[in-house]
């Protein structure tokens, strides 16, 4: 087999030897442009988990690679004059050049062929004329541009900007140092990685960079030279990080970090590996790492597969997964970053969890497995700020307006479409009550409608009739009689997304016969399948804002604890919010001012006549997931007005605003929105801000808490699968809560049992002929 490989960084190498290694009769080439000498960069990071998969795979460079580690397992956060230092990270580090060396040595040694100085010939004549051509050409990569239309790539420019230097001070941590300077909010991230040496990145947003350094800094700087001018001002800035040590260059300029990604890594026999197929944000670990992960991998295929066309099928299938969760990983630490102006008044325990959890792939469970005493700390800091003993973050009291809640866990407000003629059965009373005494503190109601014609489908729940309202109340009743959990009630109006059959029948598509009219904001149907809805009047509008205002007043004397507006997900309200579905010329279209106009009123009416004592909270969706519709910004601005009305909370969700919509799917998805409105409006206002979206552990629920990105978290799914998820919760952690007495003889989990705790993300398995020549990691 003939391998051509274009590009002779760590990737191409290091697959290059392995290929090699696996196969001696494979005759493989490099093309590399630059000089043996010509090494840009300076240390690269290696988890503990990718070195055990370079260790089996190839002893000898391991060998090599270990006698050149700086290693650390700590991080250490210097923030507003603090320095909290979090354990048991496992990080290695060694020189970029050294590594090159290492990996150029083996491939000589082992018979593949390296043209120094040169390009590689043009890819389609290297396509005719191997069996495999290997385009390991880098981040701006000529290869993947070239058959674009196949591999589809886009490349996202961020934010922020940073520069990639390095300095005589060695680090014995993974540093964060948080500057306040005159100019804004910047960031060092450095790790030592070597005996001499360590790694220093200073990134800082496009506005505070501007401020600082866009009147010194050097635009267009030829190849390997680098931005003087801007490196002396760094000097000056992170002086007293420095302590009098050099800031050295090598190529260190400006620049935006591209994130790459590509529908397909593969076009005929030639593939994408490393950061031609794609990039994660520095900010969780070394690009390196990942090509030497991809190169691994594909190796391991090519050697286990018959054909190479199997082989890249298999090394795609297996590798495509595992960047897509990096790359998830990396744009949530990315965005912190970008964002970290919004988290720089926090308490520093705070901050340091929260920079710490940023990427949410290590969590509060997991640093108390790495760090306990860390944990414990944090603990008793949270604990103290709420007046309480220590206990886990979730299991705080809070309270919501002038209302406690006995813990941070909110059952979601979730459709069952189980109502006759609007009227809650006894399922409502089953589903809602066993939801109450499994342990959360607030239980909330499916959305409520407030008209017949306000209904989604025919089994949804009202309150606009008395029998609707004793039925509530009876459920109401046994809520408040059987546990400590809160009951709140969601009211909404379906608008342009009603008359649709119930959710197993065909989600949104309409009834089949015995439809009826639907309104909107404009005459724009959810979809080509739904119904064209007619523009509300202004006089219509009056008329279903007195439909809110009576169902409250039901709501109220029902004894509901919490109302909840829905101004979400595509219904109503939610339809006037957004510019895709609310096209009106009037004072309630347009602007963002004008498109609050209908909701606030809404709000307003309705607190007019809820009981003062009673919290009243908010359902926005944060964005519609859709070009020109509501983003982040517009988010914060909205939970601003509502806040300034008056609303004691925030309930952010996100999209099923359009039928078009491509949401981002992943855990916890949600949580960033809501975090952005905590700190930016939750904060201020002294607003509750509940979480939403795919968090499915009490670990997802105990980091989001103590980082700060929510006060309370809602879990829907989590509770259909498990009712007494709350119960089981606290006694996986080893927290006593108390259980219904009825229940009690079923508490007899140990104290202290775990069983959803973090898991090894990687396991090591053994393939490829013969068994002992060769290992990898891939996930589990």
């Amino acid at each position: 087999m003939r391998i051509a490989v274009a590009g002779g960084g760590p990737a191409g190498l290091y697959f290059a030897a392995l290929a090699k290694q696996l196969d001696p009769s494979r005759e493989i080439t490099i093309w590399e442009r630059n000089a043996p000498d010509d090494t840009f960069g300076f240390g690269v990071v290696f988890s503990d988990e990718t070195l055990g998969g370079i260790e089996h795979a190839d002893t000898e460079i391991f060998a090599a690679m270990r006698g050149e580690f700086a290693r650390w397992d700590d991080i250490d956060v210097h923030y507003r004059g603090t320095a909290f230092t979090s354990g048991g990270h496992g990080f290695a580090a060694m020189s970029r050049k050294r590594l090159l060396t290492i990996l150029r040595q083996r491939c000589l040694a082992l018979g593949v062929e390296i043209k120094f100085r040169s390009e590689a010939p043009d890819v389609e004549r290297l396509a005719a004329e191997y069996d495999l051509v290997i385009a390991a050409d880098g981040v701006n990569s000529p290869i993947r541009t070239r058959f674009a239309e196949t591999f589809q790539p886009t490349l996202e420019a961020r934010r922020c900007r940073y520069i990639w230097l390095g300095t005589d001070l060695v680090f014995d941590a993974f540093k964060f140092h948080i500057l306040d300077t005159p100019a804004g909010v910047m960031q060092i991230h450095g790790y030592p990685y070597s005996r001499e040496a360590s790694t220093f990145i200073l990134e800082v947003h496009e506005d505070v960079w501007e401020r600082a350094f866009g009147e010194v800094a050097t635009n267009a700087l030829p190849p390997g030279k680098s931005d003087e001018a801007s490196i002396e001002l760094i000097r000056e800035l992170c002086a007293e990080v420095l302590g009098g040590h050099q800031v050295f260059a090598n190529n260190s300029k400006w620049t935006n970090f591209a994130t790459v990604r590509c529908a397909t890594w593969r076009h005929e026999n030639v593939v994408l590996l490393g950061d031609a197929a794609h990039t994660a944000h520095f900010s969780i670990g070394s690009g390196t790492k990942l090509a030497m992960e991809d190169a691994l991998a594909l190796a391991a295929c090519l050697q286990e597969q018959s054909t190479v066309d199997l082989a890249l099928t298999a090394y795609e299938a297996e590798r495509g997964p595992v960047v897509a969760s990096t790359q998830r990983a990396a744009q949530a630490s990315l965005e912190w970053f970008e964002n970290i102006g919004q988290y720089t008044d926090q308490d520093p325990h705070e901050f340091a969890f929260n920079i710490v959890t940023r990427s949410r792939r290590v969590t509060y469970d997991n640093l108390r497995l790495r760090d306990p005493e860390f944990v414990a700390d944090l603990d008793t800091w949270f604990a103290e700020r709420q007046g309480s003993d220590v206990r886990p973050p979730m299991f705080q009291p809070y309270r919501l307006g002038s209302l406690d809640l006995p813990n941070r866990v909110v059952v979601s407000a979730m459709d069952m479409y189980s109502a006759v003629d609007g009227v809650p059965t006894d399922f409502h009373l089953v589903h809602l009550g066993g939801k109450a005494l499994g342990g959360a503190g607030l239980v909330m109601t499916e959305m409520v409608c407030v008209s017949p014609e306000g209904r989604i489908t025919p089994g949804c729940t009202g309150l606009y009739a008395d029998e609707q309202e004793a039925s509530w109340r009876r459920v109401v009743d046994f809520v408040h009689g059987s546990s400590p959990a809160r009951i709140g009630v969601q009211l909404g109006h379906s608008g342009r997304k009603g008359s649709t059959k119930l959710m197993w029948e065909g989600i949104d598509q309409p009834l089949d016969d015995g439809n009826w009219d639907l309104c909107a904001p404009s005459a724009i149907p959810y979809s080509a399948d739904n119904q064209t809805p007619r523009e509300l009047t202004v006089s219509e509008l009056s008329e279903i804002t007195a439909q809110f205002v009576e169902s409250a007043r039901r709501a109220a004397s029902a004894g509901f604890d919490v109302l909840e507006l829905h101004c979400a997900h595509g219904y109503l309200l939610s339809s006037f919010l957004s510019p895709l579905t609310n096209h009106r010329t009037d004072s309630y279209g347009g602007s963002t001012e004008n498109r609050l106009r209908y909701p606030l009123e809404v709000f307003d009416a309705i607190r007019a006549v809820w009981p003062a004592e009673r919290p009243m909270t908010v359902r926005i969706s944060a964005t519609d997931w859709h070009d020109g519709g509501i983003d982040a910004d517009e988010a914060v601005e909205i939970a601003r007005a509502f806040a300034e009305h008056g609303a004691n909370g925030i309930d952010v969700s996100t999209g099923q605003v359009v039928s078009e919509e491509k949401p981002a799917y992943g855990r916890s998805y949600q949580t960033p929105y809501a975090d952005r409105i905590r700190n930016e409006v939750g904060r201020k206002y002294g607003v509750a801000v509940i979480a939403v979206g795919a968090i499915s552990s009490y670990d997802d629920v105990n980091s989001i808490i103590l980082a700060g990105r929510a006060d309370l978290c809602a879990l829907g799914r989590t509770h259909l699968y498990d009712p007494q998820w709350t119960l089981h919760a606290a006694a996986e952690q080893g927290y006593p809560i108390p259980w219904p007495k009825q229940f009690a003889a079923g508490n007899r989990r140990p104290q202290g049992g775990r069983t959803d705790g973090p898991k090894p993300r990687l396991a090591l398995i053994r393939t490829g002929e013969p068994k002992t020549a060769h290992a990898r990691w891939r996930p589990e």
